[in-house]
């Protein structure tokens, strides 16, 4: 959203209130389906880029000049942060938040023009990129083209215009009881998908938008095109049975960094990952990360060997992973509160990193080399030192891959109950070097350290 992570949560009693709610509902979800995400989606990789960061020019063109790298890198799905002209009114920081839309039918001018944009998408398209379009509707800016029609949005008992929480004071809440506006924003979605040819939208704040709305819009856009993905920024199991293809996995991303911050176990990995499983609908699909716009770099936080053993988790265990600007080098500009309101350019070489883009390279190629990755089951396997060491098997009838990843910063010994070991052999990613000490049934890994091992066999006759 707009804010560092904190301030997502609108307070501590509305966010409870909306726990028990979601409570309420969630034994009629799990017994429904998920609605199904488009192939390319579930088998793809997204990259989450900011504009105005991104490149010295901070603009579209910026981005475009970069495509073949991103293709390069396996990147699949590019997913824009918001490009519309930003509120000046009660603006945060130097540049204001780019989740505080002036115009939604307009493109601010730092970042170029409308043709800027459809040569984005077009180049994107030629190289077997799809692009989403990020979308703010919960609010707009308190200059917004919108306050021409002050019915549309929300207020207090003496008639003023109020911000959709009150901590969110650079923006003024929508609301939703009015059917001109829901008419409104499905109009300017149905323009933005037909103009640029865009392939979908990340819904900004999607959990505090009205259901009944999203299910409305997704109909609708439909009817345009039907092979969109519609992606939640949310956590909020109805949402993936009729309006969107995926959402966040904010618990897992939580409980990770709760880890990697030694805090918690390992072991809250599973426990949140098998809570999530039983709390949503059958085959929901999720985003999964380990950096996003709204919190400080992971590098930052846990240095490099840190982000990458929470990478390695994001991009193994099923579900889409998500890269984020400048993440491919180590980018560590956001050492505090993420620079939403300023322009801090990704630093593009720094200095004393491994091959991280190679790393992310092969990982991501692994993702497409084995669909047991993508589609195959989750297995948790038993180990002797469970508070540090995650282990699990991502399997399908061709093939098996058995991870191991150090989520403490110590060295480790450690046992796992993995059966035939002796069959897997170790996967080949750059920079990650497998000790000839130990075998795959013991494991010898030093602090953040993780590797990833093959087994193939007929598993369908072997059971």
């Amino acid at each position: 959203m707009k804010n560092t992570f904190l301030r997502r949560f609108f307070s501590a009693a509305s966010f409870l209130s909306a726990l028990l709610l979601a409570g309420s509902a969630s034994a009629q979800i799990t017994n429904h389906s998920a609605r199904t995400a488009p192939a390319w989606l579930r088998d793809g990789v997204v990259y989450e880029v900011f504009p105005r960061a991104f490149s010295a020019a901070g603009n579209l063109n910026g981005v475009t000049a970069q495509l073949d790298r991103l293709r390069n890198l396996g990147v699949t799905v590019l997913w824009v942060m918001p490009v519309h002209p930003v509120g000046q009114e009660q603006r945060k920081g130097s540049f204001g938040s780019p989740y505080s839309p002036r115009d939604y039918y307009a493109i601010t001018p730092d970042y170029g023009t409308k043709d800027d944009f459809k040569q984005l998408v077009f180049a994107a398209h030629q190289r077997g990129i799809k692009v989403i379009l990020d979308v703010v509707l919960l609010h707009t800016a308190w200059d917004s083209v919108l306050m021409a029609h002050p019915e549309y949005y929300k207020h207090d008992a003496g008639g003023k215009i109020v911000p959709p929480v009150p901590e969110w004071d650079d923006v003024a809440g929508l609301n939703f009881d009015q059917a001109p506006l829901r008419q409104y924003l499905i109009t300017m979605l149905q323009y933005w998908l037909t103009e640029f040819d865009l392939d979908g939208f990340r819904c900004d704040t999607a959990s505090m938008v009205p259901t009944s709305f999203w299910e409305e819009a997704r109909t609708a856009l439909a009817k345009v095109k039907p092979d969109i993905m519609m992606l939640a920024e949310a956590d909020k199991p109805e949402l993936l049975t009729n309006a969107f293809d995926i959402d966040y996995a904010w618990p897992l991303l939580n409980t990770a960094r709760n880890v990697l911050g030694g805090s918690a176990p390992a072991s809250e990995i599973r426990r949140t990952w098998e809570k999530e499983v039983a709390r949503y609908p059958q085959g929901a699909l999720r985003l999964t990360m380990s950096d996003n716009h709204d919190q400080a770099r992971a590098v930052a936080c846990f240095g490099v060997s840190g982000a990458l053993a929470a990478s390695a988790l994001m991009f193994t265990l099923d579900g889409v992973p998500l890269l984020y600007n400048g993440m491919e080098v180590g980018d560590a500009a956001e050492s505090g509160d993420p620079a939403l309101f300023e322009r801090v350019p990704i630093f593009w070489q720094p200095k004393g990193r491994p091959p991280l883009s190679e790393i992310y390279r092969d990982l991501i190629r692994l993702r497409k080399q084995f669909p047991a990755l993508r589609t195959g089951s989750v297995q948790w396997i038993h180990n002797s030192d469970e508070g540090a060491l995650l282990t699990y098997l991502r399997a399908d009838d061709k093939d098996e891959l058995f991870v191991v990843i150090n989520l403490s910063n110590r060295p480790l010994h450690a046992q796992a109950e993995l059966k035939q070991s002796n069959d897997f052999a170790p996967v080949k990613i750059a920079g990650v070097k497998y000790s000839e000490a130990g075998t795959v049934a013991d494991l010898q890994l030093k602090g953040f350290e993780w590797r990833i091992y093959h087994r193939s066999a007929d598993l369908t006759a072997a059971r």
